[in-house]
C-alpha cells in the first residue's frame, strides 16, 4: 500500500486546529467590530447610574392659630382631594372676637351715616345762619340811618350792631363746624370712610382667625407622618401631618463628576423602578443640575483644605423629569429607588442654562379662599347697615360634618 500521498493524522489535526482558530479569531474580530461600532453609535453617548431615588414635595399641615383639636378627618395612608378638611380646632373664642369685630362694623357704618346725614344739616345751618345775618345786616343800616337823623335811641342802635356781631359769630360757627365735618368725608364713601376701613379690618382678622379653625388639605395627596391627636393643644407652625402628591413626583439621579459634561437640560432619560424591574420603562427628561455636590449640603461637610483627606469621585443630583402617563400607570413612592440611564446624543446649548422661572410653582388657591370670604363678609355686613336689614349670620361650615368630635366615635 502506498501511503506517500495520505496525510498523517498529525497534520489534520493541525490543519483543523488552525482552521478553527482563524474561524474563531474571525468572528472575535466581527464581535469587537460590532461592539465598537455600537460603542461608537450608541453606548458613548449614554451616561448611566443606579444611585437614583423618588423625590417629591412633602406639604407640611401647620395650624396658623392656637387652639384645640375637636376634629380630625384623616389618618396615614388615606387620599385626599385639595380643599378637604383635614383637623378642626375649637371654633368658641375665635366665633365670639368675630361677633364683636362685627357689631363694632356695624355701629361704626351707622356713625358714618350720621356724620353724612349731620353734613347736609350743616349745610341748612349755615344758609339759616347767612339769612339771619343779612336780616341783622339790613336792620342795623335801617337803623344807622334812624340813628342820624335822632328817630332811635343810641341804645336800640347798639342793640342792632350787637345783633349783626351776633348773627356773624354764628355764621362763622355754623361754617367752622361744615368744615370740620367736611373734613371727616371728604373725598370718601361709607364704605371707604377711614372709621369704616379701620373696623372692616378688624372683621377681616377675625374673619380669617375663625375659617383658619379649620386646617384643608393645599393639594390632593396621601396622608403621611400624621402626629395630632384629639384635645391636643396647638400653636402656629407646629407640623401636624403631612400631605404627599405623588403625581407630582420626580427623580434625583446622582451622577458621577466624569459623567456630567455631556449632559444638557432636556436629553431623554430613560429609568425602571427596582419596584416593578426591568419590565417597566418610564421616560422622562433632564429638569435641572443641583447647584452643588452632595457632600457640600451634607450635614457635616467635607474640610479638605485641611490636609488630611482622600480624593473622592464627587456627585451631583440630576432631577429628572417623569412622564405624567406613565407615572399614572404605574404610580411611584417617594425614596424608591431607580435606575436612570441619559442619552447624550444631543449636546446642544450650554451646560447650566440660567432660565428664571417667573410664575409660580405651587400656590394652592385653598389659601386664597379665605382672603375672598373675608372680604365678600365685610361687603354684606356694610351693605345690612346701609340699608338698614339685620346682619347676616356666619353660614355654618357644613365641610366639617365628617370629622371626628368627641362625642363621636372616630370612624378611622
Amino acid at each position: 500500500m502506498d501511503t506517500s500521498t495520505t496525510p498523517a493524522p498529525v497534520d489534520v489535526a493541525r490543519r483543523r486546529r488552525t482552521r478553527w482558530l482563524g474561524l474563531g479569531f474571525v468572528g472575535f474580530a466581527l464581535l469587537g467590530l460590532a461592539y465598537g461600532v455600537y460603542w461608537a453609535h450608541t453606548l458613548r453617548y449614554r451616561e448611566s447610574t443606579d444611585d437614583a431615588y423618588v423625590s417629591g414635595n412633602i406639604v407640611q399641615i401647620t395650624p396658623q392659630v392656637a387652639g384645640t383639636v375637636v376634629g380630625i378627618g384623616v389618618d396615614d395612608t388615606q387620599y385626599v382631594e385639595a380643599g378637604a378638611p383635614l383637623v378642626r380646632l375649637d371654633q368658641a373664642d375665635a366665633k365670639v372676637a368675630l361677633d364683636e369685630a362685627e357689631a363694632q362694623l356695624a355701629r361704626t357704618v351707622r356713625e358714618v351715616r350720621t356724620l353724612y346725614a349731620t353734613a347736609s344739616q350743616l349745610d341748612a345751618v349755615v344758609a339759616q345762619r347767612e339769612s339771619d345775618l343779612a336780616l341783622a345786616q339790613q336792620d342795623l343800616a335801617r337803623r344807622e340811618r334812624l340813628g342820624n337823623s335822632g328817630a332811635i335811641s343810641s341804645e336800640e342802635l347798639q342793640h342792632a350792631r350787637d345783633a349783626a356781631r351776633g348773627a356773624s359769630a354764628a355764621l362763622q360757627s355754623a361754617q367752622q363746624q361744615l368744615r370740620a365735618g367736611r373734613a371727616r368725608m371728604d373725598g370718601t364713601t361709607i364704605e371707604d370712610h377711614p372709621d369704616v376701613r379701620n373696623a372692616a379690618a378688624q372683621v377681616r382678622s377675625a374673619y380669617l382667625a375663625y375659617e383658619r379653625t379649620t386646617l384643608p388639605a393645599p393639594v390632593a395627596g396621601f396622608v403621611a407622618k400624621r402626629s395630632v391627636q384629639l384635645g391636643q393643644r396647638v400653636s402656629p407652625g407646629l407640623n401636624l401631618m403631612s400631605i404627599l402628591p405623588l403625581d407630582e413626583v420626580w427623580v434625583d439621579a446622582n451622577f458621577k463628576e466624569p459623567q456630567l459634561s455631556m449632559m444638557r437640560v432636556g436629553q431623554p432619560v430613560t429609568l425602571s423602578a427596582d419596584l416593578y424591574g426591568h419590565s417597566i420603562v418610564y421616560h422622562g427628561a433632564i429638569a435641572g443640575f443641583g447647584a452643588g455636590t452632595g457632600s457640600v449640603f451634607s450635614l457635616l461637610p467635607a474640610q479638605n483644605a485641611t490636609g488630611n483627606w482622600i480624593k473622592i469621585i464627587q456627585r451631583v443630583p440630576v432631577r429628572v423629569a417623569l412622564n405624567a402617563r406613565e407615572l399614572a400607570s404605574h404610580p411611584l413612592q417617594i425614596g424608591l429607588s431607580m435606575r436612570a440611564e441619559v442619552d447624550t446624543h444631543d449636546r446642544s446649548g450650554p451646560r447650566l442654562p440660567q432660565v428664571a422661572r417667573w410664575q409660580p410653582g405651587y400656590a394652592p388657591a385653598v389659601f386664597g379662599e379665605h382672603d375672598v370670604l373675608a372680604e365678600q363678609r365685610v361687603h354684606a355686613i356694610i351693605l345690612a347697615s346701609e340699608t338698614g336689614r339685620p346682619v347676616p349670620p356666619v353660614p355654618a361650615d357644613g365641610r366639617l360634618a365628617h370629622l371626628t368630635t368627641p362625642a363621636q366615635k372616630s370612624p378611622l
